[in-house]
């Protein structure tokens, strides 16, 4: 992987973009179907881990963003890593 800003940063207006995608359903165990056209589109595939991130305003969570495991292993050593290689 390249060491790019993330897709839904702020930048270029015509370059990235976010998009509500669809809307999900959570069942009675509280489980989610992403849509396989979304899935497809995303590279999403059985056996891939997402990594599940909340964001919060006044104490309660408004936002939950779906990331790749992969992409964010690489947006934390992309961060971190100049600050241990100063460190070790």
């Amino acid at each position: 992987m390249t060491e790019e800003a993330s897709c839904c940063a702020r930048g270029d207006a015509g370059k990235n973009s976010c998009k509500v995608e669809a809307v999900v359903s959570v069942d009675e165990r509280g489980q989610m179907v992403l849509p396989k056209e979304l899935r497809d589109r995303a590279q999403i595939r059985a056996g891939d881990k997402l990594a599940a991130v909340s964001c919060e305003r006044n104490g309660e969570v408004c936002c939950i963003s779906l990331i790749k495991v992969e992409e964010l292993s690489a947006t934390v050593k992309g961060f971190l890593g100049p600050i241990f290689k100063d460190t070790l």
